[in-house]
């Protein structure tokens, strides 16, 4: 299936009139923010506001903004005309004294996002609203191993089952995948889990087949995009994802903005080095963070120390065991946790996020397993006078948040939002 041709875009690359530069006598560049990137931000500042705090009106959220409606108004009107935006009926206002005001909020009948979750042998396809309501889901299975015209066939048919439930275009398509991603330039550079899809240009291959844009970034930035725009990271400046469960990944948020490294490369946590001399990692190195906190070594763990079923461990099943009084499980918990703590604690030493989403396996342990991991990075930081660490897990689970991390993709990038 086919939709009209829309312009395309990346994550990498932005608007060449975004920027200018000027040139010094000794060559090196000075770089000014330019009028259209400073309404970009206006923009996703508004539409943050908007998903924290629910329908506003232009007069409230010139207050919350601390300028005049004019201003507001200049920033929502383009959104309102490409029907972004809609106002509601006039309701009372909220001051004494006001005018009956109409609040503004994303249109229901806006076109959708589309959104792809892509995991070792799994994809999960789905359409987005600008609210974040998940609609048209599909699912299906792949071979990791097997051929890649097979995996692009699959692929293909079950997102063209969840498009052909739109009621008009969408905006575009987010994919959240597995494996080291070049978001610069679309491609899958390597999955270790599943060989079918290393080298893979899926960018390319879904904007030709389905006529729409299409960005892709690594999975657990989209977790944390999801967590940005609809989760705990609500409001926040500093925060940072991490998931563990086959593998274990990370993202981060500083100073208002995914931050992603060159072609998309920053944020490979699992594989930064916690122990030397450890175990071999599917990488190659040794000693890698994955080796000691994710469910492969908590399977290991629990069979060596005779656990029944320890193919089917888990940070739920652990938490639940030690509550009803096993020892045994609450010693495994303890180290699962603290090995978890342990890359928390090299990340807040390093850039002091102060803030950590958990997602995955770990969060499945809920508030239990999140008090567990806050307390041993606080016995293994230097605390600053003031300082407030938080971990805290995303309970609407790792799909949902994922997929609307992916649909939050292509929504910064159709609205030219810095993220």
């Amino acid at each position: 299936m086919k939709f009209e041709n829309q312009s395309s875009y990346s994550l990498g690359h932005r608007s060449p009139t975004s920027k200018e530069a000027l040139v010094g006598e000794n060559g090196s560049q000075v770089t000014l923010v330019s009028q259209s990137a400073l309404g970009a931000i206006n923009r996703g500042r508004v539409l943050q506001a908007l998903y924290d705090n629910g329908p506003k009106s232009r007069a409230d959220l010139a207050r919350l903004a601390g300028v005049n409606r004019t201003t507001i108004t200049g920033i929502v009107q383009p959104m309102i005309e490409e029907q972004l935006l809609v106002e509601g009926d006039a309701v009372p206002s909220d001051f004494k004294g006001g005018k009956p005001a109409r609040p503004l909020y994303f249109n229901p009948d806006a076109p959708m996002l589309g959104a792809v979750l892509l995991l070792p042998g799994k994809v999960q396809t789905c359409l987005v609203t600008l609210a974040g309501e998940i609609r048209a889901v599909a699912k299906a299975e792949f071979d990791p191993q097997g051929e890649k015209d097979a995996f692009v066939a699959i692929i293909k048919k079950t997102l063209s089952s969840t498009l052909l439930q739109a009621h008009k275009a969408p905006f575009g398509i987010g994919i959240a995948s597995a494996g080291m991603i070049d978001s610069d330039n679309g491609v899958i550079l390597a999955v270790n889990l599943a060989p079918v899809l290393t080298g893979l240009p899926l960018v390319s291959i879904l904007q030709k087949h389905f006529s729409l844009p299409v960005v892709i970034d690594h999975h657990p930035r989209a977790l944390l995009v999801g967590d940005r725009w609809f989760g705990p990271g609500r409001g926040q400046q500093n925060f940072a994802a991490i998931y563990t469960g086959e593998v274990l990944g990370g993202a981060f948020f500083i100073d208002g903005k995914v931050y992603r490294g060159l072609a998309g490369s920053g944020g490979e946590l699992g594989h930064t080095v916690v122990q030397m001399g450890g175990a071999r990692c599917n990488c190659g190195k040794h000693g890698c963070w994955e080796t000691v906190a994710a469910l492969p070594w908590l399977r290991e763990e629990a069979s060596k120390m005779g656990m029944a079923e320890p193919s089917k461990i888990s940070c739920a099943r652990l938490v639940k065991e030690t509550e009803e009084g096993s020892g045994a499980a609450g010693d495994l918990l303890d180290r699962y946790t603290r090995n978890i703590a342990v890359g928390i604690v090299n990340l807040q030493q390093t850039l002091s996020l102060n803030s950590y989403v958990l997602h995955g396996d770990v969060a499945g342990g809920g508030p239990a397993a999140a008090e567990r991991i806050k307390a041993h990075v606080e016995q293994s930081i230097i605390m600053r006078p003031g300082q407030e660490i938080s971990v805290t897990v995303n309970g609407i689970g790792e799909g949902h948040t994922a997929l609307r991390g992916a649909a939050g993709l292509v929504l910064s990038s159709h609205l030219k939002l810095v993220i």
